[in-house]
């Protein structure tokens, strides 16, 4: 559901939040819990909207003007309980924001509306390895058929939210080094982005996009503290604190993968020793059941495999949950986050994966915060990161009330 707290401020790579607790997010997070009222329910009087929202009727009467002047809603006068009243109703220009997923082994685009429904989707291999060019063509490519698809007009396009897996510089726009890409390190992917497919482009950890999405787009938009985990290839985390997603100093937060596991164990691709992702990862878990057999293991194995009972590969998932589990209780110490939801393309485990980490968060977190900390799994699969890509243009109010071009 459409409740989104960034802020329309800018960064070098696209859209920064609001201070945590200031006037305009705050504005923003209140006009977005009005959005949702109106997707839900459609057209309702401002009385109507502050008992569904549970803002008082003179904030609701502010911000329904202030997006009556911008052109998202339209008024009208009306009688409620035999008293003149104003309806309000959530306008549809036909705008539509795009986001893209790029992954290890993948790309996903979907298209939405301003009223945060998905109009198209569809997701595609990419060869392990590929190039910040063939992620861009893919991307361009991809994003132009689902266009034709949907018989939308380009110029409909408000613009795009691209989701890349490492740390990005938010001072320069670059993936750094760390990336589970290391072919796209150095490469300003905003800058690329933009000049290929030609509209506003906004670019972020995908892991801070999955953790958006959670309160974009999934159940827990009433929560102002939130932990996302995404756990693939590698494994990161994006953070909400008090409703706006964390930056830190330069925009790299939630390196949750290279958090020291075991001291002497492997050495990780960052460079340090037995880092979480050494022993976490869908990668580790693939490595270590492909051992003594010459099948070939995917993700989706991993999955079959745990759900039909095999022994092995449910003790793999239970170290690797231990471990995980172990990484989310030193974040918990520090922020105690009410809720901390896990994806990626192991979300079909469901409780087979949550409860070692939930064994590992106990066992290493203060108590209390162990004991008072949700954990649960992503109800978005491996959408999350598109979706949370697709909310930062539609968070954007200089895109989402503007006129659509002439055609």
């Amino acid at each position: 559901m459409p409740v989104d707290a960034t802020s329309p401020a800018r960064h070098p790579f696209g859209a920064l939040p609001s201070r945590p607790g200031s006037q305009p997010a705050l504005r923003e997070q209140n006009q977005q819990r009005i959005i949702r009222a109106l997707v839900s329910s459609g057209p309702q009087t401002q009385a109507e909207l502050a008992r569904q929202t549970g803002l008082s009727t003179a904030t609701v009467s502010n911000i329904v003007k202030v997006m009556a002047l911008g052109g998202m809603v339209s008024t009208m006068p009306t009688t409620s309980s035999g008293r003149r009243a104003l309806s309000v109703i959530l306008n549809d220009n036909g705008s539509v924001a795009a986001g893209v997923d790029i992954g290890r082994r993948h790309i996903r685009v979907v298209l939405a509306g301003l009223d945060y429904r998905v109009l198209q989707e569809e997701a595609r291999p990419l060869p392990l390895g590929h190039s910040a060019a063939q992620g861009v063509e893919a991307a361009a490519d991809l994003l132009d058929k689902l266009l034709d698809q949907g018989r939308i007009n380009r110029p409909a396009l408000l613009g795009a939210g691209i989701g890349i897996p490492g740390p990005i510089d938010r001072r320069t726009g670059t993936v750094v080094q760390g990336a589970i890409l290391p072919e796209w390190v150095g490469i300003n992917i905003r800058e690329t982005f933009g000049e290929r497919l030609r509209v506003p482009v906004f670019v972020d950890n995908d892991a801070n996009l999955g953790a958006l999405a959670q309160v974009a787009w999934g159940p827990h938009s009433s929560v102002d503290n939130l932990m996302f985990m995404k756990i693939g290839s590698g494994i990161g985390a994006g953070l909400v604190l008090n409703g706006a997603l964390f930056y830190g100093n330069v925009g790299i937060t939630g390196e949750l993968g290279h958090t020291t596991i075991s001291e002497h164990g492997l050495v990780c691709r960052c460079g340090n020793r037995g880092c979480l992702e050494t022993v976490a990862s869908t990668s580790t878990m693939i490595e270590l059941l492909s051992r003594g057999t010459t099948d070939t293991v995917n993700t989706q194995d991993i999955v079959t495999r745990a759900l039909a009972g095999d022994t092995a590969t449910l003790r793999v998932i239970d170290d690797a949950g231990l471990a995980i589990g172990r990484a989310v209780a030193h974040v918990a110490n520090l922020i105690n986050p009410e809720l901390v939801v896990v994806g990626g393309p192991l979300t079909e485990l469901g409780e087979i994966l949550l409860q070692p980490i939930r064994r590992g968060l106990t066992r290493h977190a203060v108590p209390i915060i162990g004991e008072s900390t949700t954990v649960r799994m992503s109800s978005l699969g491996d959408r999350a990161e598109a979706l949370g890509g697709a909310a930062v243009v539609l968070s954007q109010p200089g895109l989402t009330t503007r006129p659509l071009a002439p055609l």
